[in-house]
């Protein structure tokens, strides 16, 4: 494989991830650690798995394999300091028969500071035995570079998608946050709509439900979506849909039940609260809703 090609530009990343750098990665000469730069790749790594809807330990389990690396090389061209916020591009530049190429690149503004790459090989978890890449991955890795869609949302009835719906709700509701099964089960989950959020690789990564609160007014609950994932576009995915399915019907407002620290993402979306905050499943709650325009 060939070295990093430089100079690169921002246009060159699909993927972008933002931080500042911290007092503790200065060193004595006022200027970051020349080691971090290479932790500043690595995060970005962790964001692209993310922005592939990728629960990395889960998904790699359903390939029978694991990513791990083989070499990683740093070119430095200019120094970041205290404070300063930095874009951090990473980009799947090409895959062979068992190994993958990251080129990264470090940029203040449009200015490249440091340019880097990353080789990782596909293996046998246990043996730690190269094999060849999943043709999955290879469809997953390169569709994302190409500009593809990394999230599906299908909408159906609990008879369609109520396996895959249970499953993201058990693993959310009741194993993470420890609701009593018989408390997160009703009979209303008959009559939904549900929608269902799955990554390229068929993996259900997200779900909610609409139902009928009054004439004109749904309500939309039961939002869950992989620990992994969250902060991503997947839960913005599947309110969106469930808001149009019930625009789509002839409803004029939409409501929902917010825990108190979703509440942040849900007024993103366009929703208010309204009334005081409430206790459901022994977890703080916010009533909030939003109009649906014409």
């Amino acid at each position: 494989m060939t070295s990093t090609p430089t100079p690169m530009n921002r246009q060159d990343f699909r993927l972008i991830h933002r931080l500042r750098v911290r007092w503790a990665e200065v060193d004595a000469q006022k200027i970051v650690f020349n080691g971090h730069y290479l932790m500043y790749l690595d995060t970005a790594m962790g964001e692209y798995w993310r922005a592939l809807a990728f629960p990395y330990m889960d998904a790699m389990h359903t390939q029978d394999g694991d990513m791990f690396v083989k070499k990683s090389t740093l070119e430095y061209h200019a120094s970041a300091t205290c404070d300063e916020l930095l874009d951090v591009g990473m980009r799947c530049a090409r895959i062979g028969t068992s190994s993958f190429q990251f080129v990264g690149g470090i940029f203040s503004g449009d200015r490249l500071l440091v340019s880097g790459e990353l080789i990782y090989v596909f293996a046998d978890p246990v043996k730690k035995v190269s094999k060849p890449v999943p043709q999955a991955l290879r469809d997953l890795f390169m569709g994302f570079e190409a500009g593809a869609a990394t999230v599906e949302i299908k909408t159906g009835s609990w008879a369609e998608l109520g396996t895959d719906a249970g499953a993201v709700r058990a693993q959310v509701f009741i194993e993470e946050q420890g609701i009593p099964k018989d408390m997160e089960w009703d009979d209303a989950d008959h009559s939904a709509l549900h929608a269902v959020a799955y990554n390229r690789l068929g993996m259900a990564i997200g779900t909610g439900r609409l139902l009928t609160h009054a004439p004109g007014v749904g309500r939309i609950g039961r939002m869950a979506v992989n620990k992994v994932l969250r902060g991503s576009s997947v839960g913005r995915d599947i309110l969106t849909a469930l808001m149009g399915s019930a625009k789509a019907r002839g409803d004029t407002e939409v409501l929902l039940h917010a825990q108190t620290s979703a509440q942040g993402f849900y007024a993103r979306l366009g929703f208010v609260p309204r009334g005081p905050v409430f206790d459901e499943v022994g977890i703080p709650h916010q009533e909030m809703f939003v109009r649906l325009g014409a």
